[in-house]
């Protein structure tokens, strides 16, 4: 089982978006058993009194729209200890790995990515906290997440 984690800043918009889409992707290729998948964020910002925010009202409506309940999801905090733990940490811009290395003192095992690395236009996913396009991310992500399936699928 290939253990994917997806990071953002908060985990409250890009990467809880990212983790919903891509199991989703894995289930209807019917490969929902190789992979554990989840999403974290590099900083506390989103996590209060031990207990993360829920996903971004915006964000939760687009997957429900989509087919995906994020109703239990709460903003986690990604630690150092998360490296022995996961296969991959997939970030979703240059600040995210700066962060993911940071956090684990480097990345000696190549663990950490980006997620449009997977795709022909590597680029940053966009952010909707900023820019308020949802539906911009949404396709990001969509591309994204495609891409990287793909990669893993070349080694089933």
């Amino acid at each position: 089982m290939i253990k994917i984690l997806f990071i953002c800043h908060g985990n409250i918009c890009r990467s809880p978006m990212a983790e919903f889409v891509f199991r989703k992707m894995a289930a209807e290729a019917g490969l929902s058993d190789r992979f554990s998948v989840g999403s974290a964020a590099t900083t506390d910002e989103e996590i209060w009194n031990g207990r993360g925010n829920p996903v971004y009202p915006p964000v939760a409506r687009l997957l429900r729209e989509h087919g995906m309940d994020s109703g239990g999801k709460r903003a986690t905090l990604l630690r150092p200890e998360d490296y022995g733990r996961y296969d991959c940490f997939i970030g979703m811009d240059e600040e995210n790995r700066r962060d993911m290395e940071r956090i684990f003192r480097g990345d000696p095992e190549g663990k950490c990515s980006l997620l449009m690395d997977y795709t022909k236009k590597p680029r940053p996913v966009a952010d909707p906290w900023y820019t308020r396009d949802f539906q911009k991310t949404w396709d990001d992500l969509d591309e994204g997440c495609r891409g990287l399936l793909a990669f893993f699928m070349k080694s089933f």
